[in-house]
Order: structure tokens, then C-alpha cells, then sequence
């Protein structure tokens, strides 16, 4: 039987190219995640797991669909070929039916984890980048008791919002969402 597997990371990216792929494979089941690789809570891949057996092969778009990690895909990809389930890559045409499906499966793998690693320092070193220049990402902070004081005084001498939330490095919705707090608590 040959079951499929179809994984995004976020609710902003769509299944539908890898569905498709798979029901053109000839896939009899298929299972999907809308999350991160890196979660190891799965339902979906679990449920494959759970579906297939000995003489089955798991059809997937591209191999990093399957696994959060080199380390993870090969613990997978191991653990389904001691058990007699093969896996079948459709973008890059590997099927570990055969002794060069299975190697050539682990080499991509290792290149993809390569290429994530390269991603995460560049993103890394963009960051240091721009901390350097002055510029912080990430959400704003949150304002602390000392802050709403201070939000609280600028606001009664009339200063304007904008500028209050910029002196204290807080949003605009954190700055009302505090004082409703503090104004509420009275």
C-alpha cells in the first residue's frame, strides 16, 4: 500500500501541491501537518506510522517533509526500513526499495540539514548585524510598573501616544492594554 505524507509549517503556506503529488502517485491514504518540522508532536506522521506495515511505502514530496532533523529523518527512515516499510521521495526520485534509493535518501538528507544550518547562521549573523546598528527585532517589550508610571505621567501632561510608546520601546496596543489595566485595578 503506499501511504502519503504532507507536511507545511504554517497555516500561511498551502498542501495543496503536495496533495495533488501524492494522489498522482497513486497514494491510497493520506495524512498531512500543518506545523513546524521541528515539533516533535506530529499527528499526522503519526498516524502514518501507526497505518503502515511490512511491504508499505510512505510517498512524500520531498524527504524533509518527513523529519525534524537529519538525526530525526535517519532514526525514521531506519526504523521503517527495519520494520519492511520503504520511503519514496517524489521531487527528488528516490525510493529506498533499492540499496541506491536508501543511500542516496541519507546523502540528500545530510545536504538539507547542511543548507537549514547555513540558513539559520546567516539569519544568525543578520541579526548581530543589525543589534549592532541599534535595531532590535522581535516584539516589543512589555511595559513594567516603572514604565506605566512613567506612560501614565507623560500621558496626563498631554504628550502624544505615539511618542510615549517610542520613549518606553512598547506598541502602541501594549501601552492601552496597560493603562485599561491600571485603570481597571482602581
Amino acid at each position: 500500500m503506499l501511504v502519503g505524507y504532507a507536511r507545511v509549517s504554517t497555516n500561511d503556506q498551502r498542501l495543496d501541491l503536495q496533495m495533488d503529488a501524492l494522489k498522482v502517485a497513486g497514494c491510497e491514504a493520506v495524512f498531512h501537518d500543518i506545523l513546524s518540522g521541528a515539533k516533535s508532536d506530529r499527528p499526522g506522521l503519526k498516524q502514518v506510522l501507526e497505518t503502515v506495515k511490512r511491504g508499505d511505502t510512505i510517498v512524500v514530496y520531498r524527504l524533509d517533509r518527513l523529519g525534524r532533523s537529519l538525526r530525526d529523518f535517519l532514526e525514521i527512515l531506519d526504523d521503517l526500513l527495519k520494520s519492511g516499510v520503504n520511503v519514496r521521495s517524489i521531487q527528488e526520485g528516490i525510493d529506498t526499495s533499492t540499496p541506491m534509493g536508501e543511500a542516496m535518501a541519507k546523502v540528500l538528507v545530510v545536504f538539507a540539514e547542511m543548507e537549514r544550518s547555513w540558513i539559520r547562521e546567516r539569519t544568525n549573523s543578520g541579526l548581530q548585524a543589525a543589534k549592532a546598528r541599534g535595531r532590535v527585532g522581535g516584539r516589543p517589550r512589555k511595559m513594567g510598573e516603572a514604565q506605566l508610571e512613567i506612560a501614565r505621567k507623560l500621558s496626563a501632561n498631554e504628550m502624544p501616544v505615539a511618542r510615549i510608546c517610542e520613549m518606553l520601546g512598547v506598541s502602541q496596543a501594549t501601552f492601552y492594554r496597560r493603562m485599561n489595566d491600571m485603570v481597571a485595578k482602581k
